[in-house]
This record gives structure tokens, sequence and C-alpha cells, in this order.
């Protein structure tokens, strides 16, 4: 089997550190698409 991580061009560091911006993004789409869920019923009633 092939080690994938010497396959890599990106460097350790830049991939975590585009990994990281990667998940902040998710998570912050993420609690956004909550809040306004939870606003909605709020506000909507259900």
């Amino acid at each position: 089997m092939a080690d994938h991580r010497k396959t890599a061009a990106v460097p350790d560091e830049q991939q975590r550190k585009a990994n990281l911006r990667l998940a902040l993004i998710l998570a912050s789409v993420a609690a956004i698409f909550a809040i306004g869920f939870m606003t909605k019923i709020i506000l909507m009633g259900g």
C-alpha cells in the first residue's frame, strides 16, 4: 500500500493551517444555520 502522506505537495504545517481554516469555516456556517433555525422557531412559534 502506498503512503499518501509522502505524496502530498503541501507541507505539513501549511496543510494543518488549511485544515483548521476549513474547519472554522464549516463550523461557522453550521452555527449560522443553527442560530437561524432557532430564531425562526422562536419568532414564528414553530
